[in-house]
């Protein structure tokens, strides 16, 4: 049954990637009314039969209210907003309130937000936690900032794309937030590759050790859904290690501009340098556990056995 509340204003999306395909299809599920661009327009069709209008540029999305923007990066997240053909390059006409999910750098998002206040649009930073399985489960988690009255009104389709959302606060907070997750993600992914690797070469099959730790005070949703993966080295990307050094490089800039010490932060972030220079590129960043096994003197191979994600 369609959420009435999802009717009150016109969706635009931009990016239909894998994260970004998930979360307008569940909006458009919700009975959403939502337009969507996408580069390689292809990838954007399948999603005209659940309803949703494919248009030709994100100008295309500037008379709708509400524009979300799920893109690689700063560099994409400006192209799509203030660059030619972008949602705000409209004269005269522009959306209420830009939304973007990316995570970013704060000089990109307050290049667009001071851009887009001039034309007389709101920005909200939405950044999220997950990966397309996550969203199809319901479970994405979403942090946001910006102007509360802002906010009120992205909110019910925020809580449809995820399973909640944390206001934070006013202006880039929301940004600050998720890059400080993203470090921690990554972290913690080199941490369960290490004791992984460790309790394997000890004797302990991966699977059960795993299994032990998600039952433990130490599991979590992350290293649940993350057990099919170190289990049976499935690499087919979520979020490739390219994407996660670019999030560990904000991480540390920012640190470092805060005089905040990052030193397992920092050797982390090299830990993926490696790995991106042993040709884990276009792979999912559990690819860390091969390259500790690696270093650990043996060739790891898939257990085959059937574990939860969780989800």
């Amino acid at each position: 049954m369609a959420d009435e509340r999802l009717k009150q204003h016109t969706i635009g999306w931009i990016g239909t990637g894998r994260m970004g395909y998930a979360m307008a299809e569940r909006l458009l599920k919700a009975g959403a009314d939502v337009a969507v661009w996408n580069r390689t327009k292809s990838k954007a069709e399948p999603l005209a039969e659940l309803g949703a209008t494919v248009v030709d540029s994100p100008a295309d999305l500037a008379d709708r209210d509400i524009v979300f923007t799920m893109v690689a990066g700063p560099d994409d997240f400006k192209n799509v907003t203030i660059g030619e053909n972008g949602v705000l390059s409209v004269n005269g006409t522009v959306p209420q309130l830009l939304v973007d999910c990316t995570t970013i750098s704060e000089e990109a998002a307050c290049t667009v937000r001071e851009a887009a206040a001039k034309l007389g649009t709101q920005m909200l930073n939405a950044p999220v936690s997950g990966n397309a399985k996550v969203v199809k489960a319901g479970k994405l988690s979403i942090v946001a900032s910006g102007d509360k009255k802002a906010y009120d009104i992205a909110e019910p389709y925020l809580e449809t794309v995820g399973r909640g959302v944390s206001y934070v606060g006013e202006g880039e907070l929301a940004r600050m937030v998720k890059i400080c997750h993203n470090v921690f993600l990554g972290v913690v992914a080199q941490s369960l590759a290490e004791i992984t690797v460790l309790a394997e070469k000890g004797g302990v099959p991966r699977h059960a050790f795993l299994d032990f730790i998600n039952k433990s005070v130490m599991g979590s949703m992350f290293t649940t859904y993350k057990t099919p993966s170190y289990v049976n080295l499935d690499l087919t990307p979520t979020f490739t290690p390219v994407l996660l050094r670019k999030d560990m490089d904000l991480g540390l800039s920012a640190a470092r501009g805060l005089e905040v010490p990052m030193p397992v932060a920092a050797a982390t972030r090299e830990v993926i340098q490696t790995l991106i220079g042993n040709g884990y590129v276009d792979c999912d960043f559990a690819a860390l556990l091969e390259l500790e096994a690696k270093a650990s003197g043996y060739d790891i191979e898939p257990e085959n056995v059937e574990v939860s994600t969780g989800l």
